[in-house]
């Protein structure tokens, strides 16, 4: 019996989807909690292609909420030991592992060949940069967050609002899974959630995904959402660049407090960007680890400084100057 007979038997599907399936690319960035259980969904429904991006290492903390990975893999670069788990589990689908960042410098060329993005780093940094490279290639993302016991997945681009048009502004500041805590099933099913958004969008099913946020409250059992087709798009957005995309005087600082400045840069607490003087520099670079305290920065210093602007999210290869 044909591995896809349970599926195609829906409306919708049918040969002719699955076809459709066989055919298609998928960028994932990201193979942890939430991209485990979307690479297995998908590879398993028999996507053709994936492009997988993720420069960090299986971690024995990581095992609860990324069951894709076995102990034995522990220090092995997630991206190669998720794509040698997807080919045991569907040999059907290639999956194209590379250990890197995803940064400003890449993701236009990684969006552009893909016919679905998968926002699966739960990264400010990353989700911006990756839904201003779909937004200017008009191709579909499904980008997602999950922490402690709630999480959302929404469809942006592609013809839809993108992740901008939804959060115009970001948090002061904000926890991560390592602070705040996560359990596994949570992430699984925002993850699933992804991978059904993205099958949705592949399939061309009707009602398509793309203009909803969908959100799951574990903690209270409540599913929720809203459609956001008509969100305007940010006016003055500040751009993401990479560390390679800086240029010759551009005034770069380096907004860590608990760091040294890196090479190159001048050092600034976000508090003191209001007073910041940038002189003739024709662009300011505004730094840090995340990209939160850059992106809050920046907008403090766009009102009151009419000249370019631009972010930069501090990558490990940055901070240990790697090109």
């Amino acid at each position: 019996m044909n591995r896809y007979a349970r599926q195609m038997v829906l409306p919708g599907i049918g040969a002719a989807g699955q076809d459709r399936l066989a055919q298609a690319h998928v960028l994932v960035v990201g193979a942890g909690g939430l991209g485990c259980p979307a690479l297995q969904y998908l590879a398993a429904a028999g996507v053709g292609r994936i492009t997988l991006v993720d420069p960090d290492l299986v971690e024995e903390t990581n095992l609860h909420r990324q069951p894709l990975y076995r102990m034995d893999q522990v220090g092995r670069p997630k991206a190669q030991a998720a794509a040698a788990a997807l080919a045991v589990l569907n040999p059907d689908c290639q999956v194209v592992p590379r250990v890197e960042w995803l940064t400003p410098a890449n993701a236009g060329d990684l969006v552009q060949a893909a016919d679905v993005t998968l926002d699966c780093a739960d990264s400010f940094a990353v989700s911006l940069t990756l839904s201003d490279a779909c937004m200017a290639a008009g191709r579909p993302i499904i980008t997602a967050s999950a922490l402690g016991l709630s999480g959302y997945a929404a469809g942006c681009c592609g013809g839809a609002p993108s992740l901008r048009a939804i959060f115009p502004d970001l948090p002061a500041q904000a926890a991560n899974c390592a602070s705040a805590g996560v359990l596994g099933p949570v992430v699984g099913m925002i993850g699933a959630l992804q991978a059904q958004m993205a099958l949705a969008v592949l399939l061309g099913l009707d009602p398509r995904p793309l203009g909803r946020l969908i959100s799951w409250d574990a903690g209270g059992w409540r599913m929720g959402g809203f459609r956001f087709d008509t969100a305007p798009e940010p006016a003055d957005p500040l751009p993401f660049i990479a560390h390679a995309q800086i240029a010759p005087g551009d005034l770069l600082i380096d907004l860590r407090t608990e760091a040294a400045p890196i090479a190159g840069a001048r050092h600034l607490p976000p508090d003191r960007i209001a007073h910041l003087d940038p002189g003739p520099a024709p662009r300011v670079v505004l730094a840090c680890r995340t990209g939160l305290r850059a992106h809050n920065a920046g907008r403090v210093l766009q009102s009151r400084w009419p000249g370019p602007i631009a972010l930069l999210a501090l990558t490990d290869d940055d901070l240990k100057g790697r090109p």
